[in-house]
């Protein structure tokens, strides 16, 4: 039986060997992050982070790590996070744990974007999960109309608020066929602040599966 915790910590462990001291780091958020913060903080190295959440930053600060304000970031070495899932070309989707819109800044200021996996989450097709979007809740009533056309499906997450203060409904039943017409279209629509298709963002992925760790970096062979 597959320990599919025991990959996500192994895949974790792999990811941050390429920390080194005086970088500084961009923290993901949710129970795959964790256990890079987690590894991070274990290797005692010299480093500044910014963390996608408020739980990530407590975390982090628990375990030791040094925490910058974000708001006062304009670039960051090496990002780090999980994914909910990603397929071969590192087309991703993010945000099972609402950080999305956040992780997506963090990762566009990032030199270098990691994400960390178990096996499980390798898929040839990402339309087989739900896709979260973050909505300003003024705009709430109006965006899920509009998103009825894009989804067979779309549920609100009950009585969740983002660190944003927004809400976060997931779609469900999606073409994913067109990522990038979907993206423009989400990215468009005016009350969506945020969204969980990452497209372009990923460099490398360390996927743990049955403890053995796969490298995959864009637009190369996996090692």
């Amino acid at each position: 039986m597959t320990d599919r915790d025991a990959d996500k910590r192994l895949a974790a462990i792999a990811a941050v060997q390429e920390i080194r001291d005086d970088m500084l780091v961009g923290l993901g958020t949710g129970s795959t992050a964790a256990h890079a913060i987690a590894a991070l903080a274990a290797r005692r190295l010299r480093i500044e982070t910014v963390a996608t959440s408020q739980a990530s930053a407590a975390l982090a600060e628990s375990l030791g790590l040094k925490v910058l304000d974000f708001a006062g970031v304009s670039r960051v070495d090496i990002g780090i996070d999980g994914v909910d899932a990603i397929d071969a070309r590192l087309r991703a989707v993010k945000g099972a744990g609402g950080a999305m819109l956040r992780e997506k800044v963090v990762a566009d200021a990032a030199d270098r974007m990691i994400v960390i996996a178990d096996g499980s989450k390798r898929a040839e097709r990402l339309g087989g999960v739900a896709l979260p979007v973050e909505i300003l809740p003024f705009a709430r009533s109006a965006v899920i109309a509009r998103l009825a056309h894009l989804f067979e499906r779309v549920v609100e997450r009950p009585g969740y608020r983002t660190d944003n203060g927004n809400i976060v409904v997931d779609g469900h039943g999606w073409d994913d066929g067109g990522l990038e017409a979907l993206v423009a279209g989400l990215s468009t629509l005016p009350g969506v602040v945020g969204h969980g298709l990452f497209l372009h963002e990923i460099d490398t992925a360390y996927i743990a599966d049955n403890g053995v760790v796969t490298r995959l970096e864009r637009g190369a062979k996996p090692r």
